[in-house]
């Protein structure tokens, strides 16, 4: 009997430890490095030097080793985060919700530019140009209309919704359309009189004055869709919450911190960063909704 109650006492004491860690997943002590995915907006090579101070203060901070990886596109991006091989992405608004929707990210924080953690869609004209309003947009047919990219979220998706809900039943009928590949292209080809409208984020002008000095005085701002919620730091579906806690409080302490804030000013352009929820992005979600067949096309 003695015998029986001692290997019945083990079963249960086994039994017990299996209870406590058998459910359990990913714990924060399995973390031993942690990788970064970022999409370059234009120099990948420039961009991997840019992202080296980050990668050193964060590993400072958290006490695992960050290495930051470049990628090809976003979809490159969503699919290691997806995998689990990428723990922390940068996403844009729209490659977010198509992350969330087919990765189950987590969208942490958010960017803060000019004092404000969202911006709009513009919609650029030539001074000279008979257009005055973006109702003008949606009554005149045959323009010619250029963007960056159908998948933009400032650069078509936003400003496509607007025209929709102001008339425009076929927008590939309505506008002649030139995809540019990014906001500076579609701007020059305005300028240079290809095209009678660019829509950009706001104010892309800026960016090709080095080229057209008098770019601010040729080009004329039309007007602006409503706000849209700046770019994201997400994090993978199996991330442990603890790690999720520890790279949010990091990020944030770098609003007190002018070096880095400069890093992230080098990589994206960011001058903050705040807390950021899913629900933040439902206007994305609602505009990528009305386009979601031709996206996936």
């Amino acid at each position: 009997m003695k015998k029986i109650a001692i290997v019945l006492v083990g079963v249960l004491l086994m039994l017990s430890l299996v209870a406590c860690t058998g459910g359990s997943k990913e714990t924060a002590t399995e973390i031993t490095k942690l990788t970064m995915g970022f999409v370059p907006s234009s120099d990948a090579d420039g961009m991997a030097d840019t992202v080296k101070p980050l990668e050193a203060k964060l590993s400072e901070v958290l006490g695992v080793p960050v290495e930051a990886q470049i990628m090809v596109d976003y979809t490159a991006l969503v699919e290691g985060m997806r995998t689990q091989h990428v723990d922390i992405g940068f996403l844009p608004p729209f490659g977010f919700v198509q992350a969330e929707e087919r990765a189950n990210v987590e969208v942490i924080l958010k960017s803060v530019r000019h004092g404000s953690s969202s911006y709009k869609a513009q919609y650029n004209v030539r001074a000279d140009s008979d257009i005055e309003t973006i109702e003008d947009l949606a009554e005149m047919e045959g323009l010619v209309w250029a963007y960056a990219d159908p998948t933009s979220t400032s650069g078509f998706l936003f400003p496509a919704s607007q025209l929709m809900d102001l008339g425009v039943e076929d927008l590939d009928r309505h506008f002649q359309h030139i995809n540019t590949q990014s906001h500076d292209n579609a701007l020059i080809a305005l300028y240079e009189g290809e095209a009678d409208v660019a829509t950009t984020f706001d104010d892309a002008r800026t960016r090709i004055e080095g080229d057209y000095p008098d770019a601010l005085e040729k080009i004329r701002v039309l007007g602006y869709t409503e706000p849209i919620p700046n770019d994201t730091i997400s994090v993978r579906s199996e991330l442990p919450e603890e790690w999720k806690t520890k790279i949010t409080e990091a990020f944030l302490n770098f609003n007190d911190d002018e070096e880095m804030i400069a890093v992230m000013d080098q990589v994206y352009q960011w001058s903050g960063i705040e807390e950021a929820a899913s629900e933040d992005y439902d206007i994305v979600r609602e505009t990528y909704a009305r386009f979601e067949e031709q996206l996936s096309n």
